[in-house]
């Protein structure tokens, strides 16, 4: 179970996490989450490219380690690289001591640029991870789901309602994963060229 887009009721129970930049500007926030994995994030590197797109990384400290020279494509190519836990922890489930370990443990992989970003896998955090975690970075949600990684529905179902539901501000997840290439490779080209024909803009948070 899972909303193509974040109920407002959501948005409102926990104000503090960021869920879209409020901006009437046609800008829009793309995210990646679970990579780098050298199976999925160069080729997204090459599509952004072609948009002149910038966005988020939200990377698994684990692949990090694995694959060095992808996570320096992403620096490289002048996109965020922010924090997504090191083993991809569900939080619902996991001690507090030991998930803020494991957040500690990515975010001292990650560039030292004065500000961090945590993105909670599953989107899942206790009341007490989430306070601990908003001293010390800021906490990203988002206001629109690809669904990339439903075997479920189709591309043209997943483009249609990203799409559908993508609007000035929106912060929008899609995932550089092995489990989500296939899918991602007909969905995003045309995500960003029909926004683009819009005249929005592809920016990094």
């Amino acid at each position: 179970m899972y909303f193509f887009k974040t109920p407002l009721l959501i948005r409102k129970v926990f104000p503090n996490l960021l869920w879209q930049v409020n901006t009437n500007e046609k800008i829009i926030y793309l995210t990646f989450d679970d990579g780098p994995v050298p199976e999925a994030t160069p080729w997204v590197l090459e599509q952004l490219a072609r948009y002149n797109a910038e966005a988020t990384f939200f990377m698994v400290g684990e692949n990090i380690i694995k694959h060095p020279s992808v996570y320096q494509e992403v620096i490289n190519a002048g996109h965020t690289a922010a924090n997504h836990t090191y083993n991809h922890l569900k939080g619902w489930t996991t001690d507090t001591d030991a998930y803020m370990a494991n957040f500690s443990k990515t975010e001292s992989l990650l560039p030292k640029n004065g500000r961090s970003l945590f993105r909670p896998p599953y989107g899942q955090l206790k009341l007490n991870q989430l306070k601990k975690l908003r001293k010390e970075t800021k906490i990203v949600m988002w206001d629109v789901l690809s669904g990339d990684f439903d075997k479920k529905i189709s591309a043209e179902t997943c483009l249609k309602k990203t799409i559908r539901y993508t609007e000035p501000g929106s912060i929008v997840v899609f995932h550089d994963s092995r489990k989500t290439i296939d899918l991602l490779k007909v969905v995003l080209p045309q995500y960003l060229e029909h926004f683009s024909s819009q005249g929005y803009k592809f920016a990094a948070l």
